[in-house]
């Protein structure tokens, strides 16, 4: 092989996308090339989008070509990937099968900045990749890679349990999956929207009860065991804690770079847990592409094509807050 070329677009330091190339020498004897058919766009992603590096980690693509030691994909298969690309597989994480915590893990905007999903192929290690599963669409798997494996780690790793209250505030990007999740669990899924006209669409996602946020008091009947902040912005603690149960636990879902400030006496008086949450590692990542193929959890998805000017289209118009609920990307659009 004498090497491998492929298209990238990148962030830059005014924000516009850059269509760029990448190279690689050759495919390792662990690696798969992979040609990208579809992109999630992650909040995430607009994060970095004034960075000199390859934007994207909710990726889908076709097998185009294996090293001499993958026996766990082929040519032609689908796989998909998420944040998450190597860990170092011997320290305390690692083998308590709780690898994305590795202190030596290898993920997107921290390590192979040179690739990513907003391109025409990507070079990636075969064991942290994702098979997709027949039933589930490219461009429904893309939002999966990471929303979908975020929400669903909360919901699996923390013993949300089928028949709990859960709370969900938001019927957004990830907001909209956490309501499929939490009603396929068998939890009583309670919503919280900014806005009336959403309430039907929650019902229909799997909510049992919706309020809008515009309340001064909330009157929900029996208290919450779990809340999911999926919304960009921190909401009005003082409406949410006085309905949470003793011992109840709270997950900030989205990622913010201002300080996490809540009242402090509800935490200690009712035993309150805030609880941290970041991507699925390998294992729960699997489990949560089996549970959405089986129980036929989709996202909402708006499409965009796979270029300089789509990726920048899709970006604008979330920025407006105008996608309704997942941008995927799609080469050849």
């Amino acid at each position: 092989m004498t090497g491998i070329d492929f298209t990238v677009f990148k962030g830059s330091s005014t924000g516009k996308i850059v269509e760029s190339k990448t190279h690689k020498e050759s495919l390792k004897p662990d690696e798969v090339l992979l040609k990208i058919t579809h992109a999630g766009l992650c909040g995430t992603d607009q994060h970095y989008k004034t960075k000199d590096m390859v934007l994207g980690h909710e990726g889908v693509g076709v097998v185009q070509q294996v090293g001499s030691q993958v026996t766990a994909f082929k040519v032609g298969d689908r796989a998909g990937w998420g944040f998450l690309h190597n860990t170092c597989g011997h320290c305390d994480e690692c083998l308590n099968a709780n690898e994305f915590f590795c202190p030596e893990r290898a993920t997107y905007a921290h390590s192979n900045t040179d690739q990513g999903a907003f391109a025409s192929h990507a070079v990636w290690k075969a064991a942290f990749l994702f098979h997709i599963p027949d039933t589930i669409s490219s461009s429904d798997a893309a939002p999966l890679m990471c929303a979908g494996a975020t929400i669903f780690n909360a919901m699996y790793s923390y013993n949300v349990r089928p028949a709990d209250r859960v709370g969900i505030i938001g019927v957004g990007g990830l907001g909209h999956i956490a309501i499929q999740f939490a009603a396929k669990m068998g939890c009583e899924v309670v919503v919280f929207s900014g806005s009336d006209h959403k309430r039907e669409e929650a019902r229909s996602l799997g909510a049992k009860e919706f309020y809008t946020r515009s309340a001064s008091k909330y009157e929900v009947g029996k208290p919450i065991k779990h809340l999911f902040v999926t919304t960009s912005h921190l909401p009005d603690w003082n409406l949410f804690l006085s309905v949470l149960a003793p011992n109840a636990t709270i997950y900030p879902i989205t990622v913010s770079h201002g300080d996490l400030v809540i009242p402090y006496t509800p935490i200690i008086s009712k035993g309150l847990t805030i609880q941290g949450i970041f991507c699925a590692s390998r294992g729960v990542h699997v489990k949560m592409l089996k549970f959405a193929a089986i129980h036929g959890i989709k996202p909402i998805t708006q499409e965009f094509p796979l270029t300089v000017e789509g990726i920048e289209e899709a970006m604008a118009k979330l920025d407006r807050g105008e996608i309704r609920y997942r941008a995927v990307l799609v080469a050849g659009r």
